[in-house]
This record gives C-alpha cells, sequence and structure tokens, in this order.
C-alpha cells in the first residue's frame, strides 16, 4: 500500500465489474478509499467492495444512474459525508452495443448518447466542482476510435465525445491543480467486450496486437493508477492501452 495515497478518494463508475471493478481494487491497493458505483447489480457491486477491502482499501458501494444529475450529487454528497472528500474520479461506466450503422436500432444510438455522453457531461461535472486540489478526472474512451471497426459506429462516435469532452475539460480547470486525461483501452477480456463473439474471431482480434494477446482488466487498472496517483505530468490526453494494435 502507497503512504503518498493514505488518505484519498476515488469514485469509480462501473465499479462493480470489468474494467472498473478491476480499477477499484487496483486503487485499493494504491491505499485509496473507494466508492464502487453501479447501475444495478448490487450483489457484483458489494464482492467488488470485498475485493477493494482485500487490496488493503476501504470501499463502499452506492448506486447511481450516470446519465443522472440528482442521482450523481447524491453520489459525490455520499462519498464526501463516508470519507470527507473526492481526489479521483474514474468514470468507466458505459454500454456497447453493436451493429452495422445502416441496421442500428435508433433508441440503442439514444441509449450509447445517454450513458456514454450525457453520463460522462454529468459525472465530470461533478467531479470539476468538487475534486480537491491534487485531484485527477479519468474518463474511459476506446482504441475503436482508431480502429474503424464494422459495426460498433454508434459506441465508437460516442467515445470520440469522451476524447473531445477530456481533452477541453483539462483546459477548462487550468490553475485547479486537478489532471484530466481519458483512457482508451483496446480489446480487453470483460463480458462487454467477450459477450457475443466468437472463438475464432477473439483470436483474430487477438493477433491484431504485436503482443498476440487481448488485454486483461489489469492492463487497464495499472494505467488508471498511473493516471490516479504519480502521473501529475500527464494531462489533458488520451491514452491508448491495446498492446501497439494501433
Amino acid at each position: 500500500m502507497s503512504e503518498q495515497n493514505s488518505g484519498r478518494v476515488a469514485i469509480v463508475t462501473g465499479g462493480s465489474r470489468g474494467i472498473g471493478r478491476q480499477a477499484a481494487a487496483r486503487l485499493g491497493r494504491e491505499g485509496f478509499a473507494v466508492v464502487v458505483t453501479y447501475g444495478g447489480n448490487q450483489a457484483e457491486a458489494d464482492q467488488a467492495v470485498k475485493e477493494v477491502e482485500a487490496a488493503g482499501g476501504k470501499a463502499i458501494a452506492v448506486q447511481a444512474d450516470v446519465a443522472d444529475v440528482t442521482a450523481v450529487a447524491a453520489l459525490f454528497d455520499r462519498a464526501e459525508e463516508a470519507y470527507g472528500g473526492v481526489d479521483v474520479v474514474v468514470h468507466a461506466a458505459g454500454i456497447m452495443r453493436l451493429a452495422p450503422l445502416v441496421d442500428l436500432d435508433l433508441a440503442d444510438l439514444d441509449a450509447h448518447l445517454n450513458t456514454n455522453v450525457r453520463g460522462t457531461f454529468v459525472v465530470d461535472q461533478q467531479a470539476a466542482r468538487r475534486l480537491r486540489p491534487g485531484g485527477a478526472i479519468i474518463n474511459f474512451s476506446s482504441s475503436v476510435t482508431k480502429f474503424a471497426r464494422p459495426g460498433y459506429s454508434a459506441y465508437a462516435a460516442t467515445k470520440g465525445a469522451v476524447d473531445a469532452i477530456t481533452l477541453i475539460l483539462a483546459r477548462e480547470l487550468r490553475g485547479r491543480d486537478i489532471t484530466v486525461n481519458a483512457v482508451a483501452p483496446g480489446p480487453t477480456g470483460t463480458a462487454m467486450f467477450l459477450d457475443g463473439k466468437s472463438e475464432e474471431l477473439i483470436d483474430r482480434i487477438a493477433s491484431e496486437s504485436p503482443l498476440e494477446r487481448i488485454g486483461a482488466p489489469d492492463d487497464i487498472a495499472e494505467v488508471v493508477a498511473f493516471l490516479a496517483g504519480p502521473a501529475r505530468w500527464i494531462n489533458g490526453q488520451v491514452i491508448y492501452a491495446n498492446g501497439g494494435a494501433i
């Protein structure tokens, strides 16, 4: 555990599963108190809390719809009540529904925009208002904005918006000593990526990387921990974490 991070507090949205869950545990290992934010599955969130505690951190679970202004404000209130303030926000919550643009149900497009774009605005607004000096906002983009993979038009469009939000917010927070960056994972072994894909397709995607594998949630959590802690001179950047596939 890092003594440097003792007393620091992180909110992790999407913290009950996948990359968010691994990032929460990794921050726990660094000594953070973590507010694991989840959308609907309390059992998964409770297990994520146990993993943070097992790693050496403190944690609570709080339910919130990231696109709901009132719910997200209450989330930050709860973090401040429990731990005294907020230093880091890891905004990992998001959805991905795949279809060619010509076939995409516009209700799915609206869902992407609501969760991935509005959700980033809502969470980042509260973070910008409330983070203590020395803090970090870490949004989640995607390497698919560069891959231009068929079927991902809605998802990639929302992640392009996340890139723009991140780069502009970093400059708007001049003088606050708060960094704003985005992590853009490539294919990573989470349920969101693996669901509905054949072993053959997964193997083919894995071969695109010079390291000849898909990423693990641990790989991405390491980048999050770096941006949340020692990486004070990295600001206003999109960090592509994809094993060199692009």
